[in-house]
Formats: C-alpha cells, sequence, structure tokens
C-alpha cells in the first residue's frame, strides 16, 4: 500500500501561534469536513493509479470539479455578504463603513490572485 502524502501537501488553513493555536487572519473558504473529504478522495485517486489508473484519474477529475464547484459557492456567497454590507445603505453611509467593505473586497481578490 503507498503511503497517501495528499494531507501533508495541504497548506495550513491559517498560522498558529506559538502554542498551537490558530492565529488571527482570513477564515478558510472550505469547511475542514468539506475539505477533508476532497483530501482524501485524491488521496484515495493517488493510491489506486497503479492498479486502475484510468479510474483513479476520474476520481482525481471528480475532485477536482468538487473543489471548483464548493470554491465557486463559497466566493459567491462571500460576494453577497459584502454587498448586503454597502449596497441597500443610505448614501450618507459612513466613509469607514466603505473603507471597511473595500479593504475586505481587496482582501479576498489579493488571496485569490495567490492560489
Amino acid at each position: 500500500m503507498m503511503y497517501d502524502q495528499t494531507r501533508a501537501q495541504q497548506p495550513a488553513d491559517r498560522p498558529r501561534d506559538i502554542a498551537g493555536r490558530r492565529a488571527p487572519g482570513p477564515a478558510p473558504l472550505f469547511p475542514s469536513v468539506e475539505r477533508d473529504k476532497i483530501i482524501r478522495r485524491l488521496g484515495r485517486a493517488v493510491n489506486t493509479f497503479p492498479d486502475t489508473p484510468r479510474e483513479s484519474l476520474e476520481e482525481a477529475q471528480g475532485a477536482f470539479d468538487e473543489t471548483i464547484a464548493q470554491l465557486m459557492e463559497a466566493l459567491a456567497e462571500q460576494r453577497r455578504t459584502l454587498r448586503a454590507g454597502w449596497q441597500d445603505h443610505d448614501p450618507e453611509t459612513q466613509s469607514a463603513e466603505l473603507h471597511l467593505a473595500l479593504r475586505q473586497y481587496r482582501e479576498i481578490t489579493q488571496r485569490l490572485l495567490r492560489l
């Protein structure tokens, strides 16, 4: 049986401090349960490749497709949340509130560009 290195190759959700606690930062785009499910699926594809290469490629493609679908949904939800925070507000909305929304858009966009 081959060793599944898929999990070891995944970056941490967020950096950890000295005590091992998660450092403040952006929340992961995927819930850990869903991310772990996709990682297991991909690991299964890698581990079964020697015996069933075509089926393992189909499994890897399925994991890829599932990742894309979940990413699109997570980004759409973040967009809805951000837009609701400023779109329907009074035109006199405070500059600080608008600046916060702008910062959040910038942070999300920068995260995507680092993928």
